[in-house]
């Protein structure tokens, strides 16, 4: 299955270890939030803690309780009432009807349906661009000849693991599908993989506190891998032979293309740019210093960079672009960070 947009790059990084005051809380009664307050309380917001979500604490499908469209033979609606949502697919003289299991993207989302058994990729999905339904990225040349493939696309167990890997928490375990574990959206402890031995150790008053790791201290070419994972690694995407308009949709694959990345200089990794623990920034000019970090007048005779001629502000609208995707359903920032020119093709 596919990594979807709006799920851009956020991963649940801790800042410290946990120092606890005379007065802590009672064990039964301590959490992550407990020493984190802040990031416990922004995360769960964040894209990356709605990464997954069921439909009663989903807020795109109450505030389109009926979504319809047609798609050659086969028309599509998902309706919602309450806590349920439905998606059903007709050819106009039959139907089928199956309930909205998990919806995966916190803005663009499609939906993973299950009938006899089998789970699916909805065929259609919701694009915020057009306010409605479409076809799913990556679904655009499948052609059903039959209802019951109009669906959409059967998924493999192996491949569901994947998915939910990444867009969920718990839900693979020795290295197998597991929804009985499984929490929607990611939470401390899918990033942090010390983060149960971190906390078993606070709570005994241990000597020795595991501390996990911080995506800070490591080097920028670690932290794109490390984000990767889902977004997608640069050798991920070589490998694949993903190239063109559809490869803006892996950040760390385009980012490593950028001329100015180093893999050693923290100013140009994942975390330079987006807090892990908020939702993604839209506004132009709070990246501005970012860019100036090695841009700006102080930093160009360490950074032997270039400064703007053009402008001082809201860098990131003329050197990394918004790309509407090959289906003009989604537009996604471009990570390629470079001198764009009119005209000029999007850079492989």
């Amino acid at each position: 299955m596919r990594i979807r947009n709006g799920l851009l790059a956020c991963l649940f990084v801790f800042s410290s270890i946990c120092l606890y005051a005379e007065a802590k809380p009672k064990p039964e009664t301590q959490t992550c939030a407990s020493c984190h307050q802040t990031e416990a309380m922004e995360q769960p917001l964040s894209q990356m803690g709605r990464a997954m979500e069921v439909p009663a604490t989903n807020d795109v499908l109450p505030a389109h309780p009926k979504l319809e469209t047609r798609i050659g033979a086969y028309s599509y609606s998902v309706e919602t009432h309450g806590s349920k949502s439905v998606y059903t697919v007709s050819d106009g003289t039959q139907s089928i009807a199956v309930p909205v299991l998990w919806a995966l993207g916190s803005q663009a989302q499609t939906w993973v349906l299950e009938r006899n058994g089998q789970l699916y990729e909805s065929r259609v999905s919701y694009y915020p661009l057009i306010n409605g339904l479409g076809i799913t990225t990556g679904d655009e040349r499948l052609e059903p000849k039959t209802l019951e493939e109009a669906i959409g696309r059967p998924i493999s167990n192996e491949e569901t693991k994947l998915c939910f890997g990444c867009h969920s928490t718990g839900a693979v375990v020795d290295h197998k599908l597991s929804l009985a574990t499984m929490k929607p959206g990611l939470t401390c402890e899918h990033c942090h993989v010390d983060a149960g031995a971190h906390f078993a150790a606070i709570l005994a008053d241990a000597d020795n506190v595991p501390i996990p790791r911080k995506l800070g201290e490591m080097s920028a070419e670690d932290t794109s891998n490390y984000c990767g994972q889902c977004h997608r690694t640069w050798e991920t995407v070589v490998r694949n032979h993903w190239r063109g308009q559809v490869a803006v949709r892996f950040q760390p694959y385009r980012l490593e293309n950028s001329k100015c990345f180093r893999g050693t200089d923290a100013r140009i990794s994942c975390v330079a740019c987006h807090n892990p623990h908020e939702k993604i920034v839209r506004d132009a000019a709070y990246y501005d210093p970012k860019c100036l970090a090695c841009h700006g007048p102080a930093a160009l005779s360490e950074t032997h960079a270039k400064a703007c001629p053009v402008a001082k502000s809201n860098c990131t609208t003329c050197h990394m672009p918004k790309v509407p995707l090959p289906n003009k359903l989604m537009e996604l920032t471009d990570h390629d960070i470079r001198i764009v020119k009119a005209g000029e093709a999007i850079p492989e």
